[in-house]
């Protein structure tokens, strides 16, 4: 088999195995995008530094938790209670205590509206501000495409790179996915779902994934530098690395390949890599007992390290619970909220909210927590209710957003806006203002084809 000469003293390379690596180099070194100049950062916008988005996969139920209908008839209204928040006349879940007397640091909005009742297409149109080519296709788990277009944070990675830190600028926890089920038992396995991404931007801006549990230095193997890899090893590695770079000068001197192959390097290159910046092994037992001693509890502690340590976006995708798969409530709704969802969320997110107030840096991280859709007005035979995409309510706090506001409202059933109805779009235009950027501003795929940031218009009532 034919091997290709190397410089002196090198070892001759397998032509395959070249050929594999060498085309590894030449995708890596044809996804960087042309971004366009109007993108970068507005003096008169928001000057959020990080977003965190709690991603409440499943689709919440906005009834029973922001929205609630005390004078609907049983069907409609459910068992839970509305309570008193530290903002006048405005109420939410009893069984969210913390949140209640933190309401004058978050904005809620009810009247967030779209009329596609499917979980896919939605994800995809909530987490990319784009429609799939399916509109219709609640069940098209097709495997990311490289022509999908690219989740908020990867395109907050790519015009916002992160200057504090080594680690991606897009982090999510854990990747985009959905877990399969047989007679309601949920499997382990996640089937990743498109959205959650950088399609055509490029791989380059893909998310760094935390699949391990949140909060273990191991929670991220890649970034971990096997024990029995020396230093020594790690540089004849790259030295092998150059030495196979050297025979594509062309990729190896792009921009997009530099920053790949540079962040990897560094990344793995102490003995532990990166990998302690997952740690919450330093984090104060209060601190960790506050946020809450489960998955979502640290994943929100983890959250907020990231942002403190310069990551532009970290993405909690919460849905793995073992009353319902997530928050696709069909069937026990009320027992899976009560039990589990909305004590893991009130501890959690007001948690993330005062942590980040006594901080002193709330300001400047944009909190955003929303799901697919909502969940219909009628609590079906199974005590459950189903996919409603015509309402939902959403949180935004910090980040320039003025807390205490309720904006939009629903109707006396909470089934469809009855005052300022407001697209997903909208919600992520103002995401993108709240971090300095032009909403309206393009940027270009591999084909030089413009795609404005957001398609929707920020509300500015909400600032």
């Amino acid at each position: 088999m034919q091997c290709i000469p190397l410089p002196s003293g090198a070892a001759p390379i397998n032509r395959r195995l070249f050929l594999r690596v060498g085309g590894g180099l030449a995708i890596a070194g044809s996804v960087m995008p042309q971004l366009a100049s109007g993108a970068t950062r507005a003096a008169h916008r928001g000057k959020a530094g990080s977003c965190i988005l709690v991603y409440l996969l499943g689709g919440p139920p906005h009834l029973d938790m922001w929205d609630l209908k005390p004078e609907a008839a049983a069907e409609i209204r459910g068992p839970f209670k509305p309570i008193a928040t530290a903002t006048p006349g405005v109420t939410i879940c009893e069984h969210l205590p913390g949140l209640a007397r933190l309401s004058n640091r978050y904005a809620l909005v009810r009247s967030v509206s779209h009329n596609n009742h499917n979980h896919t297409p939605m994800i995809y149109y909530t987490l990319t501000g784009r429609q799939v080519d399916r509109p219709e296709m609640d069940n098209d788990v097709r495997p990311p495409q490289s022509s999908d277009a690219p989740h908020h944070g990867a395109i907050l990675a790519a015009l916002l790179p992160p200057s504090r830190t080594s680690l991606p600028g897009y982090v999510a926890i854990p990747q985009l996915a959905v877990r399969s089920s047989l007679e309601g038992e949920f499997k382990r396995a996640r089937t990743p779902l498109r959205g959650g991404g950088a399609g055509f931007l490029g791989s380059i801006f893909d998310p760094l994934c935390v699949d391990g549990d949140p909060g273990r230095a191991d929670s991220v193997p890649a970034l971990s530098r096997p024990a029995d890899i020396a230093a020594e090893r790690h540089e004849r590695r790259a030295t092998l690395l150059s030495l196979l770079e050297s025979q594509r000068p062309a990729i190896a001197d792009s921009d997009a390949y530099g920053k790949l192959r540079g962040q990897a390097v560094t990344l793995t290159g102490a003995p532990k890599g990166s990998a302690e910046e997952f740690s919450l092994d330093g984090e104060p037992q209060a601190i960790k007992e506050r946020y809450g001693l489960n998955r979502f509890g640290r994943a929100m502690l983890l959250a907020r390290r990231l942002a403190q340590a310069g990551v532009v976006m970290t993405t909690i995708h919460f849905n793995e619970m073992t009353v319902c798969d997530g928050w696709d409530t069909h069937s026990k709704n009320f027992v899976a909220l009560e039990s589990e969802l909305l004590p893991m969320l009130d501890q959690g997110l007001s948690a993330l909210i005062e942590d980040l107030g006594n901080r002193g840096v709330l300001s400047e991280t944009l909190i955003v927590v929303m799901g697919e859709f909502g969940r219909t007005p009628k609590i079906n035979a199974q005590a459950g209710r189903d996919h409603w995409g015509s309402c939902q309510s959403v949180l935004l706090a910090g980040g320039g957003i003025q807390g205490g506001v309720v904006l939009g409202a629903s109707d006396k059933i909470g089934a469809y806006p009855s005052d300022n109805p407001i697209d997903p779009v909208d919600i992520h235009a103002t995401m993108y203002h709240c971090m300095g950027l032009d909403p309206a501003a393009l940027i270009h795929d591999r084909l030089g084809r413009p795609h404005p940031l957001s398609v929707g218009k920020p509300v500015l009532a909400l600032m």
